[in-house]
């Protein structure tokens, strides 16, 4: 692994890559088509999360009570993207031996490395995605391969059926027609039963692009979509994924210079921790 320390380590993490959960900086900013600028977000996620208390009272658990590691950011630069991508993959592979990988970033198409990892690891695996986008076009700008094109891949190497999608609302009418096919796929954020006890069979990666959140929550972001939950609204989704086999997350999408009052990377950092000790902490 090619990793950078952190000059600014996450709230209450040591720098290592073993613990029971490791942050990873994936400062991926190759393909952004709107506004570019991802690549600053893990850093600024990580100096946002000192505004934050390492304790989380609606789980009752407390930062200071985890093996928290952080890794550092991996070193991207001059990579093309397929580089950058085989570097993410092999990265989280090997992270996520030694713990639960939470990736910060940095654009979206970097999920489809580190779920890959998973996915060769733990064939069962699962894609839980929370984004306003669809991210299923098979094509996009003239590039096969991208931030809005990630998603396609999965579903074309893995399957469609094996992609939840929540908060979905903006898309071409061909990515609706093909969202069609996937397990589940909805502008809201309900898991209806039969969804969730299909996530329960096996591991789950848990997707969140930052964009899933409505403009006023989240604005600091390459392409805000009106119409999206509210902060508390998020959370509250990921809490009621508590007793699903969560084997790897991540937070993307966070641009930071469209993110004056740093509310972004604040909401950013807040589910960091609340992912962290809700997947990552023993007896979880």
């Amino acid at each position: 692994m090619s990793l950078t320390p952190p000059s600014v380590p996450f709230l209450a993490s040591r720098p290592a890559t073993e613990g029971q959960v490791v942050l990873v900086g994936a400062p991926l900013d190759l393909t952004e088509s709107f506004r570019a600028g991802t690549r600053l977000a893990p850093q600024r996620i990580r100096q946002a999360s000192d505004v934050l208390e390492s304790y989380s009272p609606r789980l009752d658990r407390d930062l200071v009570d985890l093996r928290l590691a952080d890794a550092g950011d991996l070193d991207l630069d001059g990579l093309s993207l397929p580089e950058a991508l085989a570097a993410i993959e092999a990265t989280v592979a090997q992270i996520r031996r030694a713990g639960l990988p939470v990736l910060l970033g940095g654009e979206h198409t970097a999920t489809l490395a580190a779920f890959t990892a998973l996915k060769r690891a733990l064939p069962g695996t699962m894609l839980l995605h929370l984004d306003a986008h669809l991210d299923l076009r098979a094509a996009y700008q003239g590039e096969a391969l991208g931030h809005a094109t990630w998603l396609y891949h999965v579903g074309r190497r893995w399957g469609f059926d094996q992609i939840v999608q929540l908060g979905v609302r903006s898309g071409t009418r061909e990515e609706y027609r093909l969202a069609a096919t996937c397990a589940w796929s909805s502008p809201g954020l309900e898991l209806p039963a039969r969804v969730r006890e299909q996530l329960a069979r096996g591991p789950v990666y848990v997707s969140i692009d930052i964009d899933v959140l409505d403009p006023a929550c989240a604005p600091g972001t390459g392409c805000p979509e009106p119409g999206g939950p509210r902060y508390d609204e998020l959370e509250g989704l990921l809490h009621s994924l508590a007793g699903l086999r969560v084997v790897g997350v991540d937070v993307m999408e966070v641009l930071p210079e469209a993110d004056p009052a740093g509310i972004t990377a604040v909401a950013a950092a807040r589910l960091v921790r609340e992912a962290a000790l809700l997947f990552g902490h023993e007896g979880s």
